[in-house]
């Protein structure tokens, strides 16, 4: 679930919890084609040695656009990078979601606060409007196989396990029918986009150093595994087709992406043939009404836009104002994190919400401007938040939810000279009524096991925020930007997990921060410090919620002058970079600490930033 939906959502978020109780450089030039990932030596995942599975697919689909079904071929060349020896395998069959007494279906009758563009709509479908995919034969290595369809997950039992080390090709042919549009993928939709292509086709799930994750289908969001894809797609010839990957034949299907002779097709259909390098998963959208516009980044990708032309005016020229701003993005997101590997990136009317996929978003297309602009910063900023570093968004959905909420709210405030302070007040102001709900859940819960859609979206876009906000306040705003950095050019073309990203900031801070990762992420401990009393020219400081946390006091004078003291966790095992008057170590199970200074008190105060997500302000002043 993305920006825009929570945006609007967000209005709602305090009843609910209350009910429970600088100018931008041009980034270097991009890779013709994004490395390989390579095994390399990592502390991550507690081995010594990183490796990650690879798939290379080849496809050959056939759509009709009148049925809405499609015909498909698929030849999959899978590597067993493990060091295991695999007897299974899984795949997942996502569309298999959109019927009647799905797994997804019964979750949204039964949750206290579903999605309202779910509701109870799937089990009202018709079987012309369910979506499907049947698999209707699959060899490995040219022998039939045993398999068996269980709701969302394809089992496969192989005829022959697969080595470490070793390549396998599945071969299979499969049908399949677009859903009414219901979450993100799905036909004819409320903005009227005829095709929004996203999780189609049987996907290989991933297996890691956790093992196999064929999790099925139920509301959340994706792991998929690093490869190429070869793609030819058939399709009526009035219809435009952009998506993930380069088109091959631009001047063959006449709706080109450059200029040159174009065919003129005999019959009714045209194959548009597209190819993208090192990707883990492939979307596509289509619309016979499709305006098809190009901006090119300085010495970046170019960006395609994809947008319905029977919208009102206003609505067009919002998505012409887009485009130098998307531009804008893309050169900030470069500089900020790490320069974009791909030569194109496509953002298309896509008719609900928005979600990132590979080189591309499909976002809402007719809301206002501001709205527009709002989630396409959130969804570009993904292309490097769980596209590039890709993490299981099942598990670590904070680690790309939060991680991009954070970087879009930054990029608009560059862009358009906005303040930053706002969006961050808003996320610590969320995240704090949250935790004191008393319906918290750890951001270690899986995205489907929370007992509310909200708590889940909170865990995810605003403690996520927080957590890489408040990186800053613990190790300084310097050291943040280092390590935002460092993991780009550490783990991007990986799967990171939560260890890897702390690590990374150890490594560029000299500082211990387990306990950071742990406390905030794994538990639902709190960060609550208090001034227990003054006197003259001495203030006592209380510990009183579970979280330890570093902290930097700002002491007012009784003459008018004004100190800053800063308080070093002991378990850091240092100090971050600041001009502050460095005072004692505090250990974390001493609930008090006293802090002297050389005039008369007149008040104190913590954490004068506001970066610090204490979850009672009012003890935080005297």
């Amino acid at each position: 679930m993305k920006k825009l939906y929570y945006y609007l959502l967000s209005v709602t978020i305090v009843f609910f919890l209350l009910s429970c109780k600088t100018v931008q450089k041009t980034p270097g030039p991009i890779s013709q084609t994004p490395p390989k990932p390579a095994q390399v030596a990592s502390v991550s995942n507690n081995t010594s040695f990183y490796w990650q599975q690879r798939v290379d697919y080849k496809m050959e689909i056939d759509m009709d656009v009148n049925t809405y079904q499609y015909k498909g071929k698929q030849e999959l060349v899978y590597t067993n990078n493990s060091p295991d020896v695999l007897y299974k395998v899984f795949y997942h069959l996502y569309f298999n979601a959109f019927q009647p007494g799905s797994e997804m279906d019964i979750r949204s009758q039964n949750i206290p606060d579903p999605d309202p563009r779910v509701g109870d709509r799937i089990g009202k479908l018709k079987p012309d409007e369910i979506g499907y995919i049947h698999v209707n034969s699959l060899k490995q290595n040219g022998a039939d196989i045993t398999y068996e369809t269980v709701g969302t997950v394809l089992e496969v039992e192989l005829s022959k396990p697969i080595q470490p080390g070793e390549k396998v090709t599945f071969n299979m042919d499969f049908d399949a029918q677009v859903p009414i549009q219901i979450r993100r993928s799905g036909r004819n939709n409320k903005e009227g986009v005829a095709l929004s292509m996203a999780q189609w086709y049987p996907k290989l799930a991933e297996y890691d150093f956790e093992g196999w994750h064929a999790d099925p289908y139920i509301g959340r969001e994706f792991h998929g595994v690093w490869g190429n894809f070869d793609v030819k797609l058939t399709i009526d010839k009035n219809y435009v087709v952009g998506g993930t990957g380069y088109l091959q034949n631009p001047n063959e299907i006449g709706h080109g992406y450059q200029t040159g002779t174009l065919y003129q097709p005999t019959g009714n259909k045209l194959t548009w043939h597209f190819v993208a390098p090192n990707v883990h998963d492939f979307t596509w959208a289509a619309d016979p009404n499709y305006i098809h516009d190009k901006a090119q980044v300085p010495n970046g990708p170019m960006l395609h836009f994809f947008y319905k032309n029977s919208m009102p005016k206003e609505k067009l020229e919002n998505w012409k104002n887009l485009q130098p701003k998307a531009v804008a993005l893309m050169e900030f997101f470069s500089e900020n994190i790490g320069a974009y590997p791909y030569k194109q990136y496509s953002i298309i009317q896509g008719g609900d919400g928005g979600m990132e996929y590979g080189m591309c978003t499909l976002i809402a297309g007719e809301g206002s401007f501001n709205g527009l602009f709002g989630v396409t910063a959130h969804e570009m900023a993904h292309s490097w938040f769980q596209f590039l570093l890709a993490t299981n968004e099942l598990k670590h959905y904070w680690m790309d939810e939060g991680f991009t909420e954070y970087f879009g709210e930054y990029a608009e405030s560059v862009i358009f000279n906005k303040s930053f302070t706002e969006p961050t007040e808003r996320a610590y102001n969320i995240y704090r009524s949250y935790a004191n709900s008393g319906v918290e859940q750890p951001q270690t819960t899986h995205a489907d096991r929370f007992n509310y859609n909200q708590a889940s979206a909170i865990s995810a876009y605003y403690k996520g925020y927080v957590f890489l906000s408040q990186l800053r306040y613990v190790i300084g705003e310097e050291n943040q930007k280092k390590t935002i950095k460092k993991y780009f050019n550490d783990f991007s073309f990986k799967h990171p997990v939560p260890n890897d990203i702390i690590r990374t900031a150890e490594k560029v801070s000299g500082l211990e921060l387990d306990w950071y990762l742990m406390d905030f992420t794994q538990t639902t401990n709190t960060i609550d410090y208090g001034i227990k009393s003054i006197e003259d020219n001495r203030v006592t400081l209380e510990r009183i919620g579970l979280m330890p946390m570093p902290l930097d006091i700002r002491v007012t004078y009784v003459d008018g002058s004004i100190e800053d003291f800063y308080i070093p966790l002991q378990m850091m095992r240092g100090e971050k970079p600041t001009n502050a008057t460095l005072k004692p170590d505090w250990a974390w199970a001493y609930p008090n600490y006293t802090l002297e200074t050389n005039k008369s008190i007149g008040s104190v105060q913590i954490d004068p930033s506001g970066l610090m997500a204490d979850i009672d302000l009012e003890n935080n002043k005297k």
